[in-house]
């Protein structure tokens, strides 16, 4: 809480920019907790210093811009950014193995799940630029999507919760596991939503293929006889 508090007051004095700029270092993987700062941004708008919308705008600017820097920066660099200091304390030999088994297990869609994983967030997104796996509109999308979730929640527990410290504690314990399951439960939706109209076009397609054999049936039959 010395943190948050911490935080708030400095954006209670910056502003959005404020918010903005530490949003974009927690991108680099800076150990500045980005779900602590959007909370910081929820306060501030609850206690009536930011308007709460924008403050969502800014904090979806922030992070996502935070995450593709990082994700341009490995490839730009490719390989060669292992062998800069701040890039190699970030991606461990260690980590850099277990983002790699992440991408064998999830794929693509480890660029939406990386959102939920905070300590491996930056080093995922620098993975997938440095690896070339997924392409940077592709990475942009599925991130966005994720940030969609994440960012609105984190800033409507500060907003709400500005006023009542120990009810935005328990909260906060619990927000990582619940963002978590809420993703989930997305992923589930949206694989439910495509499955579905795949299984309507396939029954469209059979039933057109039918239709075409019938009247194909139908024409054979009426034609001239001997």
């Amino acid at each position: 809480m010395n943190f948050l508090d911490a935080l708030t007051n400095l954006f209670t004095s910056q502003g959005y920019l404020a918010v903005f700029v530490v949003l974009l270092i927690c991108g680099f993987g800076v150990p500045v907790p980005e779900d602590v700062t959007l909370i910081a941004g929820g306060i501030i708008a609850g206690l009536g210093y930011a308007d709460v919308r924008i403050m969502a705008g800014v904090g979806l600017a922030g992070v996502l811009m935070g995450d593709a820097s990082m994700f341009l920066i490995g490839r730009h660099l490719g390989a060669r950014a292992l062998r800069r200091p701040w890039v190699a304390r970030l991606l461990t030999p260690r980590r850099y193995a277990k983002v790699q088994a992440k991408f064998d297990r999830y794929g693509n869609r480890l660029m939406f799940i990386a959102r939920f994983l905070p300590g491996l967030r930056a080093a995922v997104f620098l993975t997938a630029g440095m690896t070339r796996r997924v392409s940077f509109p592709r990475f942009l999308a599925l991130d966005g999507l994720a940030a969609l979730i994440s960012v609105p929640v984190w800033i409507a527990l500060g907003y709400y919760g500005a006023e009542n410290h120990a009810w935005l504690l328990t909260w906060m314990r619990r927000g990582q596991g619940g963002l978590a399951v809420a993703a989930l439960l997305l992923v589930i939706a949206i694989a439910a939503f495509y499955w579905l109209r795949a299984q309507r076009r396939r029954e469209r397609l059979l039933e057109c293929r039918a239709l075409r054999e019938a009247r194909a049936s139908q024409a054979g039959e009426a034609g001239p006889r001997d």
